[in-house]
């Protein structure tokens, strides 16, 4: 199939809002019903017909990846995502970095509809493996922009000495989210004082690591 053969999904405000209205419907159904649901259960629920669904996603497995893209993102949106952006000017980096995480930690804990998410695509990964594989190819930086945004200006700044974006990134979701990623699939949780020292003390690895003088 040639390049010019592919079709192109709907663009324009109009077509944005209706993006949006159905990947709200998707995720609404997705949580209540599971995977299972009907393409034609989402169209009714988002006020478009099954045509329009299809031209703007190609296929269900395409709407629950921008389903579970769009939710992932929410711990680093809002308050997060600032904190994270103004590392590069804060005077005290492990301060700074440590109020940054403390907001973006109790984000990811307090958010249940993106907790159930995660779980329902490891609940479907054996029946569509094509989920994990669109997530996989869409690249670490593309996952998390606010933490590559913020990581690469302190390297920029030659604040933080950072060979390989991609590893830190995965080693600061690593040290500060995925312990909370990992209790939650298995239904409980970190208390709130273990939480806070394992915010402290992942800063402080992760900028012992990565600190100029340690290169």
């Amino acid at each position: 199939m040639s390049v010019d053969s592919v079709k192109q999904p709907p663009s324009g405000p109009r077509a944005e809002l209706k993006r949006q209205a159905i990947v709200r419907a998707a995720r609404e159904l997705f949580l209540r019903e599971g995977f299972g649901v009907g393409m034609d259960t989402i169209a009714a629920e988002a006020g478009v017909s099954k045509v329009t669904v299809y031209n703007h996603f190609g296929s269900k497995e395409a709407l629950f990846t921008a389903v579970i893209t769009s939710a992932l993102d929410e711990p680093l949106a809002g308050e997060s995502s600032a904190a994270l952006e103004g590392l590069a000017d804060a005077e005290d980096l492990r301060a700074a970095l440590v109020e940054a995480a403390r907001t973006w930690v109790h984000a990811v804990r307090t958010n249940h509809e993106v907790t159930a998410l995660r779980n329902l695509v490891a609940a479907e990964l054996h029946r569509f493996p094509e989920l994990g594989e669109a997530w996989r190819h869409r690249g670490t930086e593309s996952h998390h922009p606010a933490v590559a945004g913020a990581l690469r200006a302190l390297a920029e700044q030659g604040r933080l000495a950072i060979p390989d974006l991609q590893v830190a990134i995965i080693q600061f979701y690593g040290l500060l989210v995925f312990p909370h990623m990992v209790f939650s699939s298995y239904g409980t949780h970190i208390d709130e004082d273990l939480t806070d020292r394992l915010i402290t003390s992942g800063v402080d690895m992760f900028l012992e690591h990565y600190s100029p003088q340690s290169t």
